[in-house]
């Protein structure tokens, strides 16, 4: 058993895992069975948000706790690298006796502060990919090594980074089609036409969904997806039990962002900054101190999730020092008074495929377009989430005074932020990565579809 003044942290991402399609958020599937006994026996955040997407500013802001205006990391695949002033949460453990260690692929700054950083190599078959298998197969070692640092007095830091449910959406057996049972080649059905119309990512749709018809197969093998990291997932609650590490491991699972399926025009990716792409789970667990059962409401950000760890840990002091600027979410899940001070407003950003922004306050939701959409959609969307949650009515038209007034919050957001980093807006400055407009009717290649 490991000493009981130790405070481990375990952080587990789902890579491009939506919130809505967990069943401890309300999904109506079981595809999370094990995720949802993990949820149970912690704090589950009802309305958490990845407010800059995909995976590079994601992950970043993650690790940072700091927002695009001072990271500058707002693309994916840019040729800008993470200044190394700016410290990332493995190298503040590090430096504060934590030992550190990864079972990841993302490279880059990423690397930076881990001691140990295992990459994986996806096993790959025609009809599957075993993704959450070869992230195990790095994680559950590196597990029994920590249990050894902290049976010798020095906590852990441990990342793992899982792919699943990121397409291709190619679940193995017996995930592949649990959730379908027709026949997704009826040349009747003319569903996907629109899919496959959509002529960006016609080439990579074809490699993996070709002669596909009905929309409700790749809806269907992303849940299968879900459910088949939710299995892997199980054997890494377990290996901490057996370890004896559960009680003293401060363990978070979370996304660097969703994926938007059927439900906007975005087809099986994850641009555009719908609640879909944008919304994501954040489970904490700490048995003792984060009371089971908690459903906490209320905006919480990646940025939040590095001043909470270095809280709950006691070292609190190190979020300041490091010039974080999320808040810490821990007095919230332990209650405390100052846990009724909530976060009200969140700016979004995406700049890979498209250059957008976004101002979310309250129920409202503002969208705006740095320059033309390559759908086609316009310029400025404003979505009443209370009554539109699926964001199907824009209301830009018919409130203009509220889009106005979010407009101009949003602006003074970004003028007040340039002016505290010195540094230039990253939406503005940098160029869209995957890819410019009018370079987008070559095949999209598969290495740059891991975003």
């Amino acid at each position: 058993m490991t000493s009981n003044h130790l405070t481990n942290v375990l952080i587990i991402t789902v890579d491009t895992q939506r919130a809505d399609h967990l069943s401890c958020y309300g999904y109506p599937r079981l595809t999370s069975p094990h995720v949802d006994r993990f949820a149970a026996q912690g704090a589950l955040f009802e309305q958490a948000y990845s407010t800059h997407i995909p995976t590079h500013p994601g992950y970043t802001t993650l690790f940072t706790g700091q927002d695009v205006f001072t990271h500058q990391i707002v693309t994916q695949g840019g040729g800008i690298d993470l200044a190394p002033e700016v410290r990332q949460l493995a190298e503040v453990l590090r430096d504060r006796g934590y030992f550190t260690a990864a079972a990841d692929n993302l490279g880059r700054w990423f690397r930076r502060g881990f001691e140990v950083y295992d990459t994986y190599q996806w096993e790959r078959r025609e009809s599957e990919w075993r993704k959450a298998e070869a992230v195990n197969e790095r994680l559950l070692p590196l597990l029994e090594r920590a249990a050894g640092e902290a049976q010798g007095g020095r906590p852990f830091f441990l990342f793992a980074h899982y792919w699943d449910p990121h397409t291709p959406y190619l679940p193995p057996a017996p995930f592949s089609r649990m959730f379908y049972a027709g026949d997704e080649k009826d040349p009747a059905n003319r569903s996907m036409d629109a899919v496959f119309a959509f002529e960006p990512f016609t080439h990579y749709f074809q490699q993996w969904m070709g002669g596909v018809t009905d929309i409700r197969f790749p809806c269907a093998q992303y849940d299968a997806e879900v459910a088949y990291v939710d299995s892997a997932l199980a054997h890494v609650f377990h290996r901490l039990d057996e370890l004896g590490l559960s009680e003293q491991t401060l363990v978070i699972l979370t996304a660097d962002h969703g994926e938007c399926l059927d439900d906007h025009e975005c087809w099986f990716d994850h641009h555009g900054l719908y609640e879909e792409n944008v919304r994501i789970p954040l489970l904490m667990r700490l048995p003792g101190r984060i009371p089971a059962g908690r459903r906490i409401p209320g905006f919480a950000r990646l940025t939040d999730v590095a001043p909470t760890i270095l809280e709950a840990i006691g070292h609190g002091d190190a979020a300041a020092a490091e010039g974080m600027e999320g808040q810490s979410l821990w007095p919230r899940i332990s209650g405390s008074r100052a846990g009724r001070i909530r976060q009200d407003e969140l700016y979004l950003t995406e700049c890979t495929w498209m250059r957008k922004r976004a101002w979310r306050r309250g129920d409202w939701k503002l969208i705006q377009a740095l320059e033309p959409d390559f759908h086609g959609f316009p310029p400025l969307e404003l979505y009443d989430l209370a009554n539109d949650p699926g964001e199907r009515h824009n209301l830009a038209g018919d409130r203009p005074e509220v889009a106005q007034d979010l407009l101009r919050r949003m602006e003074r957001h970004a003028n007040r932020r340039l002016a505290q980093t010195s540094l230039p807006d990253p939406v503005q400055a940098q160029s869209i990565t995957l890819r410019k407009i009018g370079e987008m009717k070559t095949a999209v290649p598969e290495d740059q579809r891991l975003a």
